[in-house]
């Protein structure tokens, strides 16, 4: 399984599809960076940073899932010892995928966008978001993979929409619901990040379970 997850990943780096999401995220963390925030907004740069690389995140992701064609998935599902092994594999080559990325955004957020050093709580509370924020990428490009949804348009749509559809019910008093990124954002400006970050995690950690969850049982229905 790690042997096909390495291969998938190899394959989505010789594809150059790696730099769609790599020109994105530059160009994304270049304008957010361009210039450093005041001291004292450390908590609110670091949670934007981790929101607002999400869809990028789940492009990365869907766009990985999506390189290998149909019938060498089925080949892959074979060689690995049945289509569970397979569909895992996919999981944790998208994952590292936006694992990566999720490190270049925090890194950037660190050594540009900063105009002072974060606390110990506080940079681990942004590598808590970014880590959370590379799994809801890992899982919105899962479920608008090509294996779900086999029309590229459907599948863009559905990863923009579902992104904002994040946004939306995550600004509500629903948040628990979805990945609560707004949520995020508020605590963050308003110096609530660290007392609200194990409800928060433990919200984001169970949809991006369901949903991965929701994605494995039709993957192996198919």
């Amino acid at each position: 399984m790690i042997a096909l997850a390495a291969f998938r990943l190899t394959a989505y780096v010789r594809s150059h599809r790696v730099f769609q999401a790599l020109l994105l995220a530059l160009a994304m963390l270049a304008i957010l960076y361009g210039s450093r925030a005041p001291r004292g907004q450390e908590a609110a740069v670091l949670a934007d940073g981790a929101v607002l690389i999400v869809p990028i995140l789940a492009w990365a992701a869907r766009s990985l899932l999506d390189t290998e064609p149909d019938r060498q998935r089925e080949m892959s599902a074979v060689t690995a010892g049945g289509r569970g092994r397979e569909v895992t594999a996919g999981l944790v080559a998208a994952f590292a995928t936006c694992a990566a990325f999720a490190a270049i955004g925090l890194a950037a957020a660190l050594a540009l966008g900063l105009s002072a050093t974060p606390r110990p709580g506080l940079l681990a509370a942004a590598v808590v978001m970014h880590g959370l924020a590379a799994l809801t990428g890992t899982a919105l490009g899962a479920l608008t993979s090509r294996a779900i949804l086999p029309s590229p348009a459907l599948s863009i749509m559905g990863l923009l929409i579902g992104f904002l559809l994040m946004l939306l019910l995550s600004a509500s008093p629903l948040y628990w619901l979805t990945v609560p990124l707004v949520v995020w954002m508020r605590a963050a400006n308003n110096g609530e990040l660290l007392d609200r970050l194990p409800e928060l995690a433990a919200v984001s950690l169970a949809w991006c379970l369901v949903a991965l969850a929701w994605y494995v049982w039709r993957r192996l229905r198919r």
